[in-house]
């Protein structure tokens, strides 16, 4: 039984982790983690590692999707990828010194309120648009953006994709397949280097566990960069941000069940 309950929550997980990402570059961990360690009793900091090294594949999978259908900026990504990698392990490490509580609430209330703007204020930038920014403004704008997104992926596992598509859509002016592509292009890197920090610092977690959630995220985000690549601009924005509100509340539940359980 407790080998089927097990088997059903990573699906679980990782299914809403997977159509996260594929849409929308989020984290894996903005879903698989509380719902780890509000239904399998895992400790946060395990959990946290488990959904950074399910992001990686799914990330990349959901990448080579995107780059297929031209919608990476690669260029100028790199830029933000380097600040984001070098901030992940800052962040990785600071998490190891605080207590389970204080990791994976900020990332559900990131999620509704992205899922929100993306509803009533959809991304509608066109890639003419986007690539008339200035090179030197850009690359400001990617240390500094880069250097946030990645402190907060490495303390909290989540959040960073999230922040980095409001940073690509809001403050780099991305057309918002673009900004997805980049975003998990970038998220490929900072989940390998977050779990490699993990599991270094904290030992290895669940193994039945990991893997389990590493292949349900990974089913699921490509099947959903697919659709996504197919949707035209406007659909895109409504369902990333449906997507976006319903993993909020899902998660938000998760805590609510969590703290009701303890």
């Amino acid at each position: 039984m407790d080998i089927l309950i097990k088997v059903i929550v990573c699906f679980l997980a990782g299914a809403g982790a997977g159509i996260g990402t594929g849409f929308a570059g989020m984290s894996a961990a903005a879903v698989i983690s509380p719902m780890l360690i509000t239904f399998l009793g895992m400790p946060a900091y395990s959990a946290v590692g488990i959904a950074l090294a399910s992001d990686v594949l799914a990330s990349a999978v959901s990448a080579y999707t995107y780059k297929k259908n031209n919608n990476i900026d690669i260029k100028n990504g790199v830029i933000m990828l380097v600040f984001v990698l070098l901030f992940t392990m800052v962040g990785s490490f600071v998490a190891s010194l605080v207590p389970n509580t204080t990791m994976g609430n900020f990332s559900v209330f990131m999620t509704m309120l992205l899922g929100v703007k993306f509803i009533v204020k959809p991304v509608m930038t066109t890639k003419e648009k986007m690539n008339s920014v200035s090179a030197k403004k850009r690359v400001i704008q990617s240390v500094v953006g880069g250097t946030v997104i990645g402190f907060i992926c490495g303390f909290v596992g989540a959040g960073g994709g999230m922040m980095m598509l409001l940073v690509l859509t809001s403050v780099l002016g991305y057309e918002l397949k673009c900004a997805v592509g980049t975003s998990v292009f970038i998220m490929a890197f900072t989940a390998f280097t977050g779990a490699a920090s993990h599991f270094a610092i904290g030992g290895m977690p669940d193994i039945p566990s990991l893997v389990l959630c590493i292949v349900f995220t990974l089913i699921w985000a490509r099947i959903a960069a697919k659709i996504a690549n197919k949707s035209d601009t406007k659909t895109l924005n409504r369902v990333t941000g449906i997507v976006l509100l319903i993993l909020g509340v899902v998660v938000l539940g998760f805590n609510l069940i969590s703290a009701l359980i303890k």
